[in-house]
């Protein structure tokens, strides 16, 4: 049986080829993908074609650090609807159990451990027993992802004791991608992929800790994972909701997720009184109020969580639909 993964996990791949000079595009061709495809980033796609696409990525590029160099392109936001849960974890223990219960969604062959080792807590990572592709790439760009992950939940000033990587130590010339990505000391050859943290960041409350928030992205997520009866626009406001993190909510994407044209989800909600853009704008209208309500929201978070790719474009919509700047509605309140 082919195992699926969604295509968010490529999120980066034709950025990185790019910036090496490389055309993206005969590559995925070669294993049997398209841009099309990974532009929808709930979409399905082979897991092994993923782990083909980076690892000829490397040997047509040259570069050993490709799976890091992608993770670095990354926002916590290509975890897609699982996003919103970590961010608004009480801490970095419940952001990884999140990770973990929610994998399926993101890729169900990693595995993470929190280990004690007396004066530190290893975050260990590997993927599933059955596994066949060793990969290097999938390693580091797992870790890559992970290192984002922690310092969304514990500040831009938080950094690992260690990092280490059971491959062998990179050139030279690559160590300063390491050192800007995982601000410490790395470790190669060693017996482990994984984080090694103080004790007391495990538990440290997170900035952005939000229960009513968390809870929300919670119940999102559940009911995308055991669907009840639904009515087609109770499952496009879901689409919306999964996908505006990533900055992905448009009506092809979710057409491509409900299986119907674009033609036929127009007509539909047309006859409903609605339009896809109607229902984007109003999903934002409620959401934008609950993450400004949360002062350790910067409004550079508020504005990725509704999908905006930069400050000024969030705040062209907010002035246009409430009259005032975000900040200042943040004041009012």
């Amino acid at each position: 049986m082919t195992e699926l993964v969604r295509a968010a996990v490529l999120t980066g791949y034709v950025l990185t080829m790019e910036s090496l000079g490389a055309n993206p595009l005969p590559l995925l061709r070669e294993v049997g993908l398209s841009e099309t495809l990974l532009a929808n980033p709930e979409q399905t796609i082979s897991r092994r074609a993923a782990t083909q696409l980076i690892e000829r990525a490397v040997e047509v590029t040259g570069c050993t650090t490709f799976g890091l160099r992608m993770a670095e392109s990354r926002g916590l936001a290509n975890l897609g609807a699982t996003s919103l849960l970590i961010a608004h974890a009480a801490n970095l223990r419940d952001a990884l159990a999140a990770l973990n219960r929610y994998r399926d969604r993101i890729n169900s062959k990693l595995v993470i451990q929190m280990i004690d080792i007396g004066d530190g807590v290893l975050i260990r990572q590997d993927f599933a027993a059955g596994e066949t592709e060793k990969s290097r790439q999938s390693y580091d760009l797992a870790l890559g992802v992970l290192m984002r992950l922690c310092t969304e939940v514990l500040g831009e000033s938080w950094r690992p004791k260690l990092v280490c990587f059971t491959h062998e130590p990179p050139p030279t010339a690559e160590l300063p991608l390491y050192r800007r990505l995982f601000r410490c000391s790395a470790e190669f050859d060693s017996e482990f992929n994984g984080l090694v943290l103080d004790p007391a960041d495990i538990d440290r409350p997170s900035r952005r800790a939000d229960t009513a928030l968390a809870d929300h992205a919670r119940k999102l997520i559940e009911s995308a994972v055991s669907p009840q009866r639904q009515s087609l626009i109770q499952q496009v406001e879901q689409s919306i909701l999964l996908l505006m993190p990533s900055g992905h909510a448009t009506i092809q994407t979710c057409c491509s997720l409900l299986g119907m044209s674009v033609r036929t989800l127009q007509r539909t909600l047309d006859a409903e009184g609605t339009s896809f853009s109607e229902m984007v704008h109003l999903a934002r209208t409620q959401l934008s109020g609950q993450y400004l309500a949360n002062p350790h929201n910067r409004i550079t978070d508020v504005a990725e969580m509704l999908g905006y790719g930069s400050i000024s474009a969030f705040s062209r919509w907010h002035v246009q639909t409430f009259g005032v700047t975000p900040k200042e509605r943040r004041k009012a309140h």
